[in-house]
């Protein structure tokens, strides 16, 4: 056991029609009920209450003076991504403030990056806000999924991640660059990188932000991909640029985002050894061989960091890990890596998941809810990033080809079982006492109730609620009358190992159909958690926390 856990797109389809994703995604948003809905926060500071902000505390006292004078020119440059990212997901930022010029108000936009409640399925925050639009605002808001779907077989650069959808002066579809689309906040992002990388002390670092800064003026991102995973000594870390494809709905384009990091050098040492395990895990999966062919790469690491700054998609997010890169290639070729934000999950542990314990967990099992398995849980989940299916069975083309808008939902399903199926193994491997593995699935099941709220347009909240109700069938759990629940360990394995099963064969096999109906069966809110989620949101726990940085 660690010493800590004692203490403490790349291109990811050429073109599918965009038709078939509207309808797709206008379907599954009527099959799960949106959570959260009822008893809607009328006032914004009833809104605004749904949140809790926590200053990001960094110890920055071990940085050399380079070091001390190359982080305000990361974080001028993350700052950057703020901006682009206001504009792919809105638009004027400035003219939304001006319709709402009160500073609560204001508040709640900023949190939201728009009118739109993102933990309510984009629900207007305000009356008179027109929904929002399945592809945010990369393509016009008057495009139809015809004209998408007829332009982009003549010009498959519509769908580019790496481009704006606009209209030229004859009213045709265009695809501009985001190197030039976004050119002043490129060149400027490109110059403190470029500025950093000349105080740079660490070879491979300094590489990195060369060729990352490269990157943002040519939009051609993989070399720096490599380099970021070849980097291994530095302390100071930035990730930076169009990443997820989670913003646009149509599941084509990547929204900007930053990251500013500090390396913890000591856990991160601690974790190395998982990553030498990958091999042996993938080969265990309970699974057909078929589907287990994939080798992780050799050269896949974990990190554990704290967060200094975050802007864009990644403050609109808030996540507390990342398994990164997300080109498949990259990852084929040599891995990922998994940062672990060890203060952002303090947070969150603090502050959301140790309150949710004491209202829903019964109490004989309630003690068993604890940080360092939290962390663990989450190293665990991105580990089991790596681990599975990337490319269909016999055909070869990857696996987010064939489950289009809905393959990040299901392999952040499959990231969250395979995640305790790893935990399993640790148990027998490390000799785990039966209350150490209660810690561990206590935890884990616990957080379903955190990610079910981030509402129905997030991947982990819809991932969640399947399992959710998958375990519940599968007498994975029990409930009380009370509404209180205790977990049964042995079915708790089991049934995790079946729905690994199930997760595998459909991402090997790209079944989409099947993943629909995995869904419609499974991704429903029953009386008995909108019982549940009225009682949280009674006891006034927060959805989430909003970091001061």
């Amino acid at each position: 056991m660690l010493p800590y856990f004692n203490s403490n797109l790349f291109f990811l389809s050429r073109f599918l029609l965009f038709k078939h994703r509207l309808v797709s995604a206008i379907a599954i948003c009527t099959v799960i009920t949106a959570v959260g809905n009822e008893g809607f926060a009328a006032t914004v500071e009833e809104q605004l209450d749904q949140f809790v902000t926590v200053k990001t505390a960094v110890d920055l006292s071990k940085l050399s003076e380079k070091q001390r004078l190359m982080l305000p020119l990361l974080e001028d440059a993350a700052r950057a991504m703020d901006g682009i990212f206001w504009q792919q997901a809105y638009g004027d930022k400035e003219e939304l403030f001006s319709r709402w010029p009160g500073f609560e108000s204001r508040q709640l936009l900023k949190i939201h990056y728009g009118p739109w409640d993102r933990y309510r399925g984009n629900a207007p925050l305000f009356a008179d806000i027109p929904d929002k639009q399945p592809g945010a605002n990369f393509y016009p808001s008057d495009i139809t999924p015809e004209e998408l779907s007829q332009s982009a077989k003549k010009n498959p650069a519509l769908i580019n991640p790496y481009s704006m959808v606009r209209r030229n002066a004859k009213g045709e579809l265009v695809s501009i660059p985001y190197h030039r689309f976004f050119a002043n906040e490129h060149q400027e992002a490109a110059k403190k990188l470029k500025q950093a990388a000349h105080l740079a002390e660490d070879p491979g670092f300094k590489s990195y932000l060369s060729l990352r800064a490269e990157a943002l003026l040519s939009d051609n991102y993989q070399p720096s991909d490599f380099a970021w995973m070849a980097m291994k000594n530095n302390s100071l870390d930035i990730i930076i640029g169009p990443i997820e494809i989670y913003e646009d709905g149509l599941g084509y384009k990547a929204a900007h985002e930053a990251f500013v990091l500090l390396k913890d050098s000591f856990w991160s040492h601690q974790l190395e050894k998982y990553a030498k395990l990958l091999p042996d895990w993938q080969q265990q999966l309970p699974v057909p061989p078929a589907y287990k062919q994939d080798s992780p790469g050799a050269e896949s690491d974990l990190g554990v960091y704290d967060l200094i700054l975050s802007t864009g998609d990644a403050a609109a997010t808030r996540p507390i890990a990342m398994h990164l890169p997300n080109d498949v290639d990259v990852q084929l070729a040599v891995g990922s890596r998994r940062l672990q934000l060890k203060n952002a999950m303090q947070a969150k542990f603090d502050h959301i998941l140790l309150p949710l314990a004491k209202l829903i967990i019964h109490p004989e099992q309630r003690q068993h809810v604890r940080m360092e398995h939290f962390f663990a849980n989450t190293v665990y989940h991105e580990i089991a990033h790596g681990l599975g299916v990337k490319k269909l069975l016999g055909s070869g083309a990857k696996v987010e080809t064939a489950l289009r808008e809905n393959s990040w939902m299901l392999e952040e399903g499959k990231a969250d079982a395979v995640g305790m199926f790893i935990a399993a193994k640790l148990r027998h491997a490390e000799q785990w006492s039966q209350s150490k593995w209660l810690d561990s699935q206590l935890t884990s099941f616990t957080s379903i109730f955190r990610s079910i709220r981030f509402g129905t347009t997030s991947s982990h909240a819809r991932a969640n609620l399947i399992r959710f109700n998958y375990l519940k069938d599968n007498k994975a759990f029990d409930r009380t009358v009370d509404g209180l629940y205790r977990i049964n360990p042995e079915q708790m394995e089991s049934a995790t190992s079946s729905l690994i099963n199930i997760i595998l064969r459909l991402q090997g096999d790209g079944d989409y159909d099947g993943l629909l109906k995995l869904e419609k069966r499974y991704g429903v809110v029953g009386p008995e958690l909108e019982d549940d989620l009225k009682r949280i949101k009674t006891a006034k726990i927060p959805v989430d926390v909003i970091f001061s940085q």
